[in-house]
């Protein structure tokens, strides 16, 4: 199956895609990739961020209660957002390995 166009130039020489067959198959290899390579690095910075977001906010809220529970709530908030990354991560992995998905 072809990704990308091959586009035949004057001379004979050909200009192939950036997508190469044997790499990518099909939409769902492209897909996987694209959530290990991308998405899981992404996620894992926006946790790390809201963390200190959260952390700063509590740190810095010299006694006012609104601003700690704020910041508690962002902490809990990360972590729980991380836990339902990791779990729908091995929730894949396990259904794959169960139904011997490719």
């Amino acid at each position: 199956m072809k990704i990308a166009q091959i586009l035949n130039l004057p001379g004979g020489q050909q200009i192939v895609g950036p997508l190469p067959a044997d790499r990518f198959p099909n939409l769902a290899s492209i897909v996987t990739q694209a959530t290990n390579r991308i998405v899981f690095p992404v996620a894992g910075v926006f946790l790390l961020l809201y963390l200190v977001w959260g952390g700063f906010d509590f740190l810095t809220s010299m006694g006012d209660p609104k601003k700690a529970e704020s910041g508690k709530n962002k902490i809990t908030n990360a972590l729980l957002g991380f836990i339902l990354i990791f779990v729908a991560y091995w929730i894949v992995q396990i259904v794959q390995f169960i139904l011997k998905i490719q």
